[in-house]
Protein backbone atom coordinates (compact mmCIF):
# COMPACT_ATOMS: atom_id res chain seq x y z
CA UNK A 1 0.00 0.00 0.00
CA UNK A 2 1.20 3.52 -0.74
CA UNK A 3 -0.42 6.94 -0.81
CA UNK A 4 -0.11 10.70 -0.22
CA UNK A 5 -2.02 13.97 0.47
CA UNK A 6 -3.83 15.09 3.61
CA UNK A 7 -7.41 16.09 2.82
CA UNK A 8 -10.14 17.43 5.05
CA UNK A 9 -13.75 16.23 4.91
CA UNK A 10 -15.03 18.83 2.45
CA UNK A 11 -11.82 18.94 0.42
CA UNK A 12 -11.76 15.17 0.04
CA UNK A 13 -15.23 15.05 -1.48
CA UNK A 14 -14.49 17.99 -3.76
CA UNK A 15 -11.23 16.47 -4.95
CA UNK A 16 -12.91 13.22 -5.92
CA UNK A 17 -15.61 15.10 -7.81
CA UNK A 18 -13.03 17.09 -9.77
CA UNK A 19 -10.81 14.13 -10.65
CA UNK A 20 -12.18 13.58 -14.16
CA UNK A 21 -11.64 17.20 -15.18
CA UNK A 22 -8.12 17.26 -13.76
CA UNK A 23 -6.79 13.99 -15.11
CA UNK A 24 -6.77 13.94 -18.88
CA UNK A 25 -3.79 12.01 -20.23
CA UNK A 26 -3.70 13.21 -23.83
CA UNK A 27 -0.99 15.80 -23.20
CA UNK A 28 1.36 13.27 -21.59
CA UNK A 29 0.75 10.22 -23.78
CA UNK A 30 3.71 8.67 -25.58
CA UNK A 31 3.50 6.23 -28.46
CA UNK A 32 7.15 5.22 -28.29
CA UNK A 33 9.13 3.81 -25.41
CA UNK A 34 11.99 5.52 -23.58
CA UNK A 35 13.68 5.26 -20.20
CA UNK A 36 11.37 6.51 -17.42
CA UNK A 37 8.59 7.32 -19.91
CA UNK A 38 6.15 5.24 -17.90
CA UNK A 39 6.53 7.39 -14.78
CA UNK A 40 4.50 10.29 -16.14
CA UNK A 41 3.13 9.00 -19.47
CA UNK A 42 1.17 6.13 -20.99
CA UNK A 43 3.51 3.93 -23.01
CA UNK A 44 1.96 2.14 -26.00
CA UNK A 45 -1.55 3.54 -25.48
CA UNK A 46 -4.27 1.39 -27.01
CA UNK A 47 -7.98 0.73 -26.61
CA UNK A 48 -7.91 -2.23 -28.99
CA UNK A 49 -9.01 -5.60 -27.66
CA UNK A 50 -6.86 -8.59 -28.57
CA UNK A 51 -7.22 -12.36 -28.26
CA UNK A 52 -3.91 -12.76 -26.50
CA UNK A 53 -2.86 -13.92 -23.03
CA UNK A 54 -1.26 -11.49 -20.60
CA UNK A 55 1.26 -13.32 -18.40
CA UNK A 56 2.45 -12.32 -14.93
CA UNK A 57 5.27 -14.09 -13.11
CA UNK A 58 5.84 -13.89 -9.36
CA UNK A 59 8.57 -15.22 -7.08
CA UNK A 60 6.07 -15.34 -4.21
CA UNK A 61 2.51 -16.32 -3.45
CA UNK A 62 -0.13 -13.78 -2.45
CA UNK A 63 -1.33 -13.51 1.12
CA UNK A 64 -4.76 -14.16 -0.43
CA UNK A 65 -6.69 -13.58 -3.65
CA UNK A 66 -9.76 -12.81 -1.51
CA UNK A 67 -10.32 -9.02 -1.76
CA UNK A 68 -11.44 -8.98 1.90
CA UNK A 69 -8.32 -10.79 3.10
CA UNK A 70 -5.31 -9.22 1.39
CA UNK A 71 -2.89 -6.50 2.45
CA UNK A 72 -0.15 -6.64 -0.18
CA UNK A 73 0.02 -3.65 -2.52
CA UNK A 74 0.46 -5.85 -5.58
CA UNK A 75 -2.77 -7.68 -4.73
CA UNK A 76 -4.68 -4.43 -4.14
CA UNK A 77 -3.55 -3.48 -7.65
CA UNK A 78 -4.37 -6.90 -9.13
CA UNK A 79 -7.82 -7.52 -7.56
CA UNK A 80 -9.24 -4.64 -9.58
CA UNK A 81 -9.19 -7.07 -12.51
CA UNK A 82 -11.99 -9.07 -10.88
CA UNK A 83 -13.73 -6.86 -8.35
CA UNK A 84 -15.12 -3.35 -7.85
CA UNK A 85 -14.91 -1.31 -4.63
CA UNK A 86 -17.28 1.51 -3.71
CA UNK A 87 -14.55 4.02 -4.55
CA UNK A 88 -11.29 3.60 -6.44
CA UNK A 89 -8.43 5.67 -7.87
CA UNK A 90 -8.30 7.36 -11.25
CA UNK A 91 -6.47 5.30 -13.87
CA UNK A 92 -3.91 7.79 -15.16
CA UNK A 93 -0.17 8.42 -14.72
CA UNK A 94 1.48 10.89 -12.38
CA UNK A 95 -0.21 12.64 -9.47
CA UNK A 96 -3.54 12.26 -11.25
CA UNK A 97 -3.57 8.62 -10.14
CA UNK A 98 -3.91 9.72 -6.51
CA UNK A 99 -7.40 11.10 -7.08
CA UNK A 100 -10.46 9.23 -5.84
CA UNK A 101 -13.17 8.18 -8.28
CA UNK A 102 -16.51 6.44 -7.65
CA UNK A 103 -16.45 2.84 -8.90
CA UNK A 104 -19.33 0.74 -7.59
CA UNK A 105 -20.78 3.88 -5.99
CA UNK A 106 -22.43 6.62 -8.01
CA UNK A 107 -20.37 9.27 -6.21
CA UNK A 108 -18.40 10.06 -3.04
CA UNK A 109 -20.06 9.49 0.33
CA UNK A 110 -22.69 11.93 1.55
CA UNK A 111 -21.93 12.90 5.14
CA UNK A 112 -24.60 13.55 7.78
CA UNK A 113 -25.19 13.46 11.54
CA UNK A 114 -22.11 15.56 12.31
CA UNK A 115 -19.81 13.26 10.36
CA UNK A 116 -21.10 10.01 11.90
CA UNK A 117 -23.05 8.65 8.90
CA UNK A 118 -21.63 8.14 5.42
CA UNK A 119 -24.15 7.23 2.73
CA UNK A 120 -23.32 5.74 -0.67
CA UNK A 121 -25.65 4.97 -3.56
CA UNK A 122 -24.47 2.11 -5.72
CA UNK A 123 -24.90 1.87 -9.47
CA UNK A 124 -28.11 -0.01 -10.27
CA UNK A 125 -26.87 -2.02 -13.26
CA UNK A 126 -23.67 -3.73 -12.05
CA UNK A 127 -23.81 -7.52 -12.27
CA UNK A 128 -21.83 -10.40 -10.81
CA UNK A 129 -20.26 -12.92 -13.17
CA UNK A 130 -23.39 -15.13 -12.87
CA UNK A 131 -25.67 -12.34 -14.08
CA UNK A 132 -27.13 -11.47 -10.66
CA UNK A 133 -27.45 -7.73 -10.03
CA UNK A 134 -25.25 -6.35 -7.23
CA UNK A 135 -27.16 -4.85 -4.30
CA UNK A 136 -26.23 -2.81 -1.26
CA UNK A 137 -26.77 -5.95 0.85
CA UNK A 138 -23.94 -7.65 -1.09
CA UNK A 139 -21.60 -4.76 -0.26
CA UNK A 140 -22.63 -5.00 3.39
CA UNK A 141 -21.94 -8.74 3.41
CA UNK A 142 -18.46 -8.12 2.01
CA UNK A 143 -17.78 -5.67 4.85
CA UNK A 144 -19.14 -8.17 7.38
CA UNK A 145 -16.65 -10.79 6.18
CA UNK A 146 -13.73 -8.54 7.16
CA UNK A 147 -14.71 -8.97 10.83
CA UNK A 148 -14.12 -12.75 10.72
CA UNK A 149 -10.44 -12.43 11.61
CA UNK A 150 -10.26 -16.05 12.76
CA UNK A 151 -10.81 -17.11 9.12
CA UNK A 152 -9.62 -14.00 7.27
CA UNK A 153 -6.66 -12.65 9.27
CA UNK A 154 -5.14 -10.40 6.61
CA UNK A 155 -6.23 -6.98 5.50
CA UNK A 156 -6.67 -3.75 7.46
CA UNK A 157 -8.95 -3.27 10.46
CA UNK A 158 -10.48 0.11 9.66
CA UNK A 159 -14.06 -1.14 9.74
CA UNK A 160 -13.50 -2.79 13.12
CA UNK A 161 -12.04 0.39 14.60
CA UNK A 162 -14.32 2.95 12.93
CA UNK A 163 -17.79 1.38 13.06
CA UNK A 164 -20.17 1.28 16.00
CA UNK A 165 -20.01 -2.45 16.76
CA UNK A 166 -16.34 -3.52 16.68
CA UNK A 167 -17.11 -6.75 18.57
CA UNK A 168 -19.26 -8.11 15.74
CA UNK A 169 -17.87 -11.65 15.06
CA UNK A 170 -18.44 -11.86 11.32
CA UNK A 171 -21.07 -13.73 9.29
CA UNK A 172 -19.83 -17.26 9.93
CA UNK A 173 -20.93 -17.53 13.56
CA UNK A 174 -24.17 -19.12 14.81
CA UNK A 175 -26.97 -17.35 12.87
CA UNK A 176 -29.17 -17.33 15.99
CA UNK A 177 -26.57 -15.10 17.64
CA UNK A 178 -26.00 -13.06 14.51
CA UNK A 179 -29.53 -12.44 13.25
CA UNK A 180 -29.15 -8.84 12.09
CA UNK A 181 -25.55 -8.91 11.02
CA UNK A 182 -23.43 -5.79 11.29
CA UNK A 183 -25.83 -3.23 12.77
CA UNK A 184 -23.51 -0.28 12.08
CA UNK A 185 -23.96 -0.82 8.34
CA UNK A 186 -27.52 -0.36 7.13
CA UNK A 187 -29.14 -0.83 3.72
CA UNK A 188 -32.36 1.24 3.47
CA UNK A 189 -32.89 -0.14 -0.04
CA UNK A 190 -31.10 -2.28 -2.61
CA UNK A 191 -28.96 0.60 -3.90
CA UNK A 192 -28.20 2.50 -0.67
CA UNK A 193 -25.67 1.62 2.01
CA UNK A 194 -24.93 3.64 5.16
CA UNK A 195 -21.95 3.38 7.46
CA UNK A 196 -22.54 4.50 11.07
CA UNK A 197 -19.23 5.57 12.61
CA UNK A 198 -18.44 5.71 16.30
CA UNK A 199 -16.67 9.06 15.76
CA UNK A 200 -16.21 11.39 12.78
CA UNK A 201 -13.53 10.26 10.34
CA UNK A 202 -12.66 12.68 7.54
CA UNK A 203 -10.84 10.09 5.39
CA UNK A 204 -13.69 7.58 5.10
CA UNK A 205 -13.92 7.84 1.29
CA UNK A 206 -10.39 6.44 1.27
CA UNK A 207 -11.45 3.52 3.46
CA UNK A 208 -14.14 2.40 1.00
CA UNK A 209 -11.59 2.56 -1.83
CA UNK A 210 -9.81 -0.40 -0.20
CA UNK A 211 -10.82 -3.79 -1.72
CA UNK A 212 -12.72 -4.63 1.49
CA UNK A 213 -15.75 -2.72 0.16
CA UNK A 214 -16.09 -5.21 -2.70
CA UNK A 215 -19.52 -6.88 -2.95
CA UNK A 216 -19.85 -10.58 -2.15
CA UNK A 217 -22.93 -12.63 -2.99
CA UNK A 218 -23.65 -14.60 0.22
CA UNK A 219 -24.78 -17.71 -1.67
CA UNK A 220 -21.38 -17.81 -3.41
CA UNK A 221 -19.51 -17.77 -0.08
CA UNK A 222 -20.56 -21.26 0.95
CA UNK A 223 -19.46 -24.89 0.85
CA UNK A 224 -15.96 -25.84 -0.23
CA UNK A 225 -15.35 -22.34 -1.62
CA UNK A 226 -16.67 -20.43 1.40
CA UNK A 227 -14.93 -18.66 4.24
CA UNK A 228 -11.17 -19.06 4.11
CA UNK A 229 -11.49 -20.93 0.79
CA UNK A 230 -13.41 -18.11 -0.91
CA UNK A 231 -10.04 -17.06 -2.36
CA UNK A 232 -10.14 -20.14 -4.61
CA UNK A 233 -12.96 -18.66 -6.67
CA UNK A 234 -14.09 -15.19 -5.56
CA UNK A 235 -17.14 -13.92 -7.42
CA UNK A 236 -16.29 -11.29 -9.97
CA UNK A 237 -17.72 -7.85 -10.70
CA UNK A 238 -14.61 -6.77 -12.64
CA UNK A 239 -13.52 -7.32 -16.24
CA UNK A 240 -12.21 -10.84 -15.58
CA UNK A 241 -13.28 -13.88 -13.58
CA UNK A 242 -11.44 -16.92 -12.24
CA UNK A 243 -11.19 -19.83 -14.66
CA UNK A 244 -8.84 -21.92 -12.53
CA UNK A 245 -6.59 -21.51 -9.51
CA UNK A 246 -4.03 -24.03 -8.33
CA UNK A 247 -3.13 -22.60 -4.95
CA UNK A 248 0.44 -21.29 -4.81
CA UNK A 249 1.13 -22.39 -8.39
CA UNK A 250 -0.97 -20.79 -11.12
CA UNK A 251 -4.03 -18.57 -11.52
CA UNK A 252 -5.95 -18.09 -14.77
CA UNK A 253 -8.48 -15.34 -15.38
CA UNK A 254 -10.82 -15.09 -18.39
CA UNK A 255 -13.26 -12.42 -19.57
CA UNK A 256 -16.30 -11.79 -17.39
CA UNK A 257 -19.20 -11.62 -19.89
CA UNK A 258 -21.34 -9.53 -17.52
CA UNK A 259 -18.78 -6.80 -16.98
CA UNK A 260 -19.84 -3.42 -18.35
CA UNK A 261 -17.10 -0.92 -19.21
CA UNK A 262 -19.55 1.96 -18.78
CA UNK A 263 -19.94 1.18 -15.07
CA UNK A 264 -16.23 0.55 -14.46
CA UNK A 265 -14.30 3.14 -16.51
CA UNK A 266 -11.07 2.83 -14.48
CA UNK A 267 -10.50 -0.77 -15.68
CA UNK A 268 -10.24 -2.38 -19.13
CA UNK A 269 -10.95 -5.78 -20.68
CA UNK A 270 -8.42 -5.93 -23.51
CA UNK A 271 -7.15 -9.53 -23.55
CA UNK A 272 -8.88 -12.89 -23.53
CA UNK A 273 -6.91 -14.41 -20.69
CA UNK A 274 -4.57 -13.49 -17.83
CA UNK A 275 -2.20 -16.10 -16.37
CA UNK A 276 -0.19 -15.67 -13.17
CA UNK A 277 2.64 -18.07 -12.34
CA UNK A 278 3.59 -18.17 -8.65
CA UNK A 279 6.59 -19.38 -6.64
CA UNK A 280 9.16 -18.86 -9.37
CA UNK A 281 12.82 -18.03 -8.84
CA UNK A 282 13.19 -14.25 -8.95
CA UNK A 283 16.05 -14.39 -11.45
CA UNK A 284 13.84 -16.52 -13.70
CA UNK A 285 11.07 -13.94 -13.36
CA UNK A 286 13.49 -11.23 -14.50
CA UNK A 287 14.84 -13.33 -17.39
CA UNK A 288 11.33 -14.25 -18.54
CA UNK A 289 10.41 -10.57 -18.81
CA UNK A 290 13.52 -9.66 -20.80
CA UNK A 291 13.08 -12.68 -23.09
CA UNK A 292 9.39 -11.96 -23.64
CA UNK A 293 8.09 -15.13 -21.98
CA UNK A 294 6.33 -13.04 -19.34
CA UNK A 295 4.81 -9.58 -19.54
CA UNK A 296 5.00 -8.36 -15.94
CA UNK A 297 6.47 -9.15 -12.52
CA UNK A 298 3.37 -9.24 -10.31
CA UNK A 299 5.18 -8.05 -7.16
CA UNK A 300 6.24 -4.77 -8.75
CA UNK A 301 9.41 -4.65 -6.65
CA UNK A 302 11.77 -4.32 -9.61
CA UNK A 303 14.36 -6.56 -11.19
CA UNK A 304 17.29 -7.93 -9.22
CA UNK A 305 21.05 -7.45 -9.53
CA UNK A 306 21.86 -9.46 -12.68
CA UNK A 307 18.90 -8.21 -14.70
CA UNK A 308 19.38 -4.68 -13.38
CA UNK A 309 22.94 -4.53 -14.72
CA UNK A 310 21.87 -5.97 -18.09
CA UNK A 311 18.98 -3.55 -18.53
CA UNK A 312 20.91 -0.42 -17.56
CA UNK A 313 23.84 -1.31 -19.85
CA UNK A 314 21.73 -2.24 -22.89
CA UNK A 315 20.08 0.78 -24.55
CA UNK A 316 17.31 -1.25 -26.21
CA UNK A 317 16.34 -2.76 -22.84
CA UNK A 318 16.80 0.44 -20.86
CA UNK A 319 14.29 2.20 -23.10
CA UNK A 320 11.68 -0.28 -21.81
CA UNK A 321 12.38 0.39 -18.13
CA UNK A 322 11.32 2.84 -15.44
CA UNK A 323 13.11 3.74 -12.20
CA UNK A 324 10.52 5.53 -10.06
CA UNK A 325 10.44 6.42 -6.39
CA UNK A 326 7.49 4.25 -5.42
CA UNK A 327 6.69 5.87 -2.05
CA UNK A 328 7.40 2.73 -0.04
CA UNK A 329 9.53 2.57 3.08
CA UNK A 330 11.76 -0.46 3.56
CA UNK A 331 12.43 -0.91 7.26
CA UNK A 332 12.66 -3.25 10.23
CA UNK A 333 10.08 -3.50 12.99
CA UNK A 334 11.62 -3.66 16.47
CA UNK A 335 9.16 -5.46 18.73
CA UNK A 336 8.66 -3.55 21.98
CA UNK A 337 7.43 -6.65 23.83
CA UNK A 338 10.37 -8.85 22.85
CA UNK A 339 12.77 -5.90 23.28
CA UNK A 340 11.05 -3.88 26.04
CA UNK A 341 13.98 -1.63 26.99
CA UNK A 342 14.18 1.47 24.81
CA UNK A 343 17.96 1.60 25.15
CA UNK A 344 18.29 -1.92 23.74
CA UNK A 345 16.12 -0.84 20.80
CA UNK A 346 18.24 2.28 20.36
CA UNK A 347 21.36 0.10 20.23
CA UNK A 348 19.84 -1.66 17.19
CA UNK A 349 19.14 1.70 15.55
CA UNK A 350 22.69 2.99 16.05
CA UNK A 351 24.44 -0.26 15.05
CA UNK A 352 22.62 -0.74 11.73
CA UNK A 353 24.90 -0.19 8.72
CA UNK A 354 22.67 1.80 6.35
CA UNK A 355 25.13 1.49 3.46
CA UNK A 356 25.06 -2.32 3.37
CA UNK A 357 21.30 -2.27 3.92
CA UNK A 358 20.87 0.22 1.07
CA UNK A 359 23.00 -2.02 -1.13
CA UNK A 360 20.76 -4.97 -0.28
CA UNK A 361 17.81 -3.11 -1.75
CA UNK A 362 19.67 -2.11 -4.92
CA UNK A 363 21.98 0.77 -3.97
CA UNK A 364 21.43 4.52 -4.10
CA UNK A 365 20.66 4.81 -7.82
CA UNK A 366 17.96 2.18 -8.31
CA UNK A 367 17.32 0.96 -4.75
CA UNK A 368 16.49 4.03 -2.71
CA UNK A 369 17.62 6.85 -0.47
CA UNK A 370 18.80 6.15 3.08
CA UNK A 371 15.88 6.73 5.44
CA UNK A 372 15.89 8.30 8.89
CA UNK A 373 12.12 8.75 9.40
CA UNK A 374 9.01 6.62 9.12
CA UNK A 375 7.16 9.03 6.82
CA UNK A 376 8.83 9.30 3.38
CA UNK A 377 9.72 12.83 2.19
CA UNK A 378 6.86 12.99 -0.31
CA UNK A 379 4.13 12.70 2.36
CA UNK A 380 2.56 15.52 4.42
CA UNK A 381 4.03 15.41 7.91
CA UNK A 382 7.56 14.56 6.83
CA UNK A 383 10.19 16.49 8.76
CA UNK A 384 13.84 15.65 8.35
CA UNK A 385 15.25 14.20 11.57
CA UNK A 386 18.25 11.93 12.18
CA UNK A 387 18.04 10.71 15.77
CA UNK A 388 20.38 7.73 15.27
CA UNK A 389 22.98 9.22 12.88
CA UNK A 390 21.71 7.24 9.89
CA UNK A 391 22.56 10.14 7.57
CA UNK A 392 25.64 11.52 9.30
CA UNK A 393 27.20 8.09 10.05
CA UNK A 394 25.59 5.74 7.50
CA UNK A 395 27.99 2.86 8.22
CA UNK A 396 26.68 2.73 11.79
CA UNK A 397 27.65 4.35 15.07
CA UNK A 398 29.08 1.45 17.07
CA UNK A 399 30.23 3.63 19.96
CA UNK A 400 26.70 4.99 20.48
CA UNK A 401 25.27 1.48 20.13
CA UNK A 402 27.57 0.11 22.84
CA UNK A 403 26.68 3.02 25.10
CA UNK A 404 22.99 2.19 24.72
CA UNK A 405 23.71 -1.49 25.44
CA UNK A 406 25.28 -0.44 28.74
CA UNK A 407 22.26 1.73 29.54
CA UNK A 408 19.90 -1.18 28.90
CA UNK A 409 21.92 -3.46 31.20
CA UNK A 410 23.35 -5.60 28.39
CA UNK A 411 26.92 -4.30 27.92
CA UNK A 412 27.97 -7.51 26.16
CA UNK A 413 24.93 -7.57 23.90
CA UNK A 414 21.95 -9.92 23.76
CA UNK A 415 20.40 -12.55 21.48
CA UNK A 416 17.46 -11.88 19.19
CA UNK A 417 15.60 -13.43 16.27
CA UNK A 418 15.20 -11.61 12.95
CA UNK A 419 12.31 -12.51 10.63
CA UNK A 420 12.38 -11.88 6.90
CA UNK A 421 10.77 -13.12 3.69
CA UNK A 422 13.04 -15.86 2.42
CA UNK A 423 11.66 -15.78 -1.15
CA UNK A 424 12.61 -12.11 -1.63
CA UNK A 425 16.31 -11.75 -2.52
CA UNK A 426 16.47 -8.17 -1.25
CA UNK A 427 15.11 -9.17 2.15
CA UNK A 428 17.57 -12.08 2.31
CA UNK A 429 20.46 -9.71 1.62
CA UNK A 430 19.15 -7.12 4.09
CA UNK A 431 18.76 -9.73 6.82
CA UNK A 432 22.39 -10.82 6.38
CA UNK A 433 23.59 -7.22 6.35
CA UNK A 434 21.73 -6.42 9.57
CA UNK A 435 22.96 -9.61 11.22
CA UNK A 436 26.57 -8.63 10.51
CA UNK A 437 26.19 -5.03 11.70
CA UNK A 438 24.47 -5.99 14.96
CA UNK A 439 26.97 -8.78 15.57
CA UNK A 440 29.78 -6.22 15.53
CA UNK A 441 28.43 -4.69 18.77
CA UNK A 442 27.56 -8.01 20.44
CA UNK A 443 23.88 -8.38 19.42
CA UNK A 444 23.63 -12.00 18.29
CA UNK A 445 21.01 -12.43 15.58
CA UNK A 446 19.27 -15.66 14.58
CA UNK A 447 17.83 -15.44 11.08
CA UNK A 448 14.28 -16.77 10.62
CA UNK A 449 13.12 -16.87 7.00
CA UNK A 450 9.46 -17.38 6.00
CA UNK A 451 7.48 -17.37 2.72
CA UNK A 452 5.85 -14.14 1.61
CA UNK A 453 2.37 -15.67 1.35
CA UNK A 454 2.26 -16.58 5.06
CA UNK A 455 4.66 -14.00 6.46
CA UNK A 456 2.04 -11.84 8.19
CA UNK A 457 -0.78 -14.34 8.66
CA UNK A 458 1.30 -17.09 10.32
CA UNK A 459 4.61 -15.65 11.48
CA UNK A 460 5.70 -12.00 11.75
CA UNK A 461 2.09 -10.84 12.03
CA UNK A 462 1.20 -13.21 14.90
CA UNK A 463 2.33 -11.71 18.24
CA UNK A 464 2.12 -15.04 20.07
CA UNK A 465 4.45 -16.63 17.52
CA UNK A 466 6.79 -13.64 17.61
CA UNK A 467 7.03 -13.77 21.40
CA UNK A 468 7.54 -17.53 21.64
CA UNK A 469 10.30 -17.44 19.01
CA UNK A 470 12.07 -14.37 20.41
CA UNK A 471 11.64 -12.47 17.14
CA UNK A 472 12.63 -8.97 18.15
CA UNK A 473 13.23 -7.70 14.61
CA UNK A 474 11.19 -8.27 11.45
CA UNK A 475 11.92 -6.84 8.03
CA UNK A 476 9.00 -5.20 6.26
CA UNK A 477 7.93 -2.77 3.60
CA UNK A 478 5.10 -0.27 3.76
CA UNK A 479 3.19 2.03 1.48
CA UNK A 480 0.34 4.11 2.80
CA UNK A 481 -3.21 2.76 2.70
CA UNK A 482 -4.19 6.15 1.26
CA UNK A 483 -2.31 9.34 0.41
CA UNK A 484 -1.98 11.18 3.71
CA UNK A 485 -0.17 10.80 7.01
CA UNK A 486 -3.01 8.88 8.65
CA UNK A 487 -3.04 6.38 5.77
CA UNK A 488 0.70 5.84 6.14
CA UNK A 489 1.12 5.73 9.92
CA UNK A 490 -2.05 4.42 11.55
CA UNK A 491 -1.86 0.68 10.93
CA UNK A 492 1.86 0.67 11.70
CA UNK A 493 1.79 2.58 14.97
CA UNK A 494 -1.62 2.90 16.67
CA UNK A 495 -2.24 0.52 19.57
CA UNK A 496 -5.79 -0.20 18.38
CA UNK A 497 -4.44 -2.02 15.31
CA UNK A 498 -2.54 -4.74 17.22
CA UNK A 499 -4.19 -8.01 16.15
CA UNK A 500 -3.64 -11.69 17.04
CA UNK A 501 -2.98 -12.56 13.38
CA UNK A 502 -2.34 -10.50 10.27
CA UNK A 503 -0.94 -7.86 12.63
CA UNK A 504 0.54 -4.79 10.95
CA UNK A 505 1.67 -3.07 14.16
CA UNK A 506 4.40 -5.67 14.54
CA UNK A 507 6.41 -3.36 16.78
CA UNK A 508 3.40 -3.57 19.15
CA UNK A 509 3.41 0.17 19.71
CA UNK A 510 0.67 1.03 22.20
CA UNK A 511 1.63 4.45 23.53
CA UNK A 512 -1.27 6.56 24.90
CA UNK A 513 0.14 9.83 23.58
CA UNK A 514 0.52 8.39 20.07
CA UNK A 515 -2.96 6.84 20.17
CA UNK A 516 -4.35 10.19 21.29
CA UNK A 517 -2.71 11.98 18.37
CA UNK A 518 -4.49 9.68 15.92
CA UNK A 519 -7.79 10.34 17.68
CA UNK A 520 -7.20 14.07 17.21
CA UNK A 521 -6.30 13.70 13.55
CA UNK A 522 -9.16 11.36 12.63
CA UNK A 523 -11.88 14.02 12.58
CA UNK A 524 -9.68 17.00 11.77
CA UNK A 525 -10.80 18.76 8.58
CA UNK A 526 -7.88 21.20 8.74
CA UNK A 527 -5.05 19.70 6.69
CA UNK A 528 -2.41 21.94 8.30
CA UNK A 529 -3.12 20.83 11.87
CA UNK A 530 -3.51 17.19 10.79
CA UNK A 531 -0.13 17.34 9.05
CA UNK A 532 1.50 18.68 12.23
CA UNK A 533 0.00 15.73 14.15
CA UNK A 534 1.49 13.20 11.73
CA UNK A 535 4.91 14.84 12.08
CA UNK A 536 4.67 14.47 15.86
CA UNK A 537 3.69 10.79 15.58
CA UNK A 538 6.74 10.19 13.38
CA UNK A 539 9.02 11.86 15.94
CA UNK A 540 7.51 9.89 18.84
CA UNK A 541 7.86 6.56 17.02
CA UNK A 542 11.50 7.29 16.18
CA UNK A 543 12.22 8.50 19.72
CA UNK A 544 10.90 5.18 21.02
CA UNK A 545 13.08 3.26 18.52
CA UNK A 546 10.13 1.13 17.44
CA UNK A 547 11.01 1.18 13.74
CA UNK A 548 14.40 1.05 12.02
CA UNK A 549 14.01 2.92 8.69
CA UNK A 550 16.24 1.58 5.90
CA UNK A 551 15.44 3.23 2.55
CA UNK A 552 12.81 5.36 0.88
CA UNK A 553 12.47 2.89 -1.95
CA UNK A 554 13.13 3.16 -5.67
CA UNK A 555 12.59 0.25 -8.06
CA UNK A 556 13.73 -0.61 -11.57
CA UNK A 557 10.67 -1.90 -13.40
CA UNK A 558 10.82 -3.55 -16.83
CA UNK A 559 7.88 -3.32 -19.23
CA UNK A 560 7.61 -5.84 -22.02
CA UNK A 561 7.39 -3.76 -25.26
CA UNK A 562 4.45 -5.91 -26.39
CA UNK A 563 2.27 -4.65 -23.51
CA UNK A 564 0.00 -1.65 -24.02
CA UNK A 565 -1.28 1.07 -21.67
CA UNK A 566 1.73 0.80 -19.37
CA UNK A 567 2.42 3.47 -16.78
CA UNK A 568 3.48 3.84 -13.19
CA UNK A 569 0.52 4.15 -10.82
CA UNK A 570 1.55 6.43 -7.96
CA UNK A 571 -1.07 5.03 -5.61
CA UNK A 572 -0.04 1.38 -5.92
CA UNK A 573 3.66 2.09 -6.42
CA UNK A 574 3.88 -0.11 -9.53
CA UNK A 575 2.32 -0.38 -12.98
CA UNK A 576 -1.46 -0.13 -13.20
CA UNK A 577 -2.59 -3.72 -13.74
CA UNK A 578 -6.26 -2.86 -14.31
CA UNK A 579 -5.75 -1.37 -17.80
CA UNK A 580 -3.08 -3.47 -19.52
CA UNK A 581 -3.44 -4.93 -22.98
CA UNK A 582 -1.26 -6.46 -25.70
CA UNK A 583 -0.22 -5.22 -29.14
Amino acid sequence: MNRRKSLGLVALVATAALAVAACGTSSTTKTTSSYNAGITSVVNPSATSTKGTLTFDAAVTPDSTDPDNTYYAFMWDFVRLYTMSLMTYKSCPGACGLQLEPQLATGPGVVSDNGLIWTYHIKPNVKFQNGVTVTSQDVKYGVERTFAKNLLPNGPVYYQTLLNDPSYPGPYTDPSKNMWGLTSVTTPNSTTIQFHLSAPFADFNYVVAIPQSSPVLPSWDTGSHGGANYQLDPISTGPYEFQSYTLNKQLTLVRNPYWNAATDPEAKQLVNKIVVNFNMNQNTVDQDQIAGYADMDLQGLGVQTAARAKILSTPSLKSDADNPINNFLRFAYIDSVVVPNVHCREAIEYAADKITLQDAYGGPVVGGQIASTVIPPIFPGYQKIDLYNALSMPNGDDAAAKQQLSLCGQPNGFSIGLAYRSDRPTDVAAASALEAALGAVGIKVTLDGYPTGDYYSNYAGVPAYVHSHNIGIALGGWGADWPDGFGFLYDLTDGATIAPAGNTNISEINVPTINSLFNQAAGDTNSATATAIYAQVDKDVMAGAYILPIVYQKVLLYRNPNVTNVYMDQYYGMYNYAVLGLK
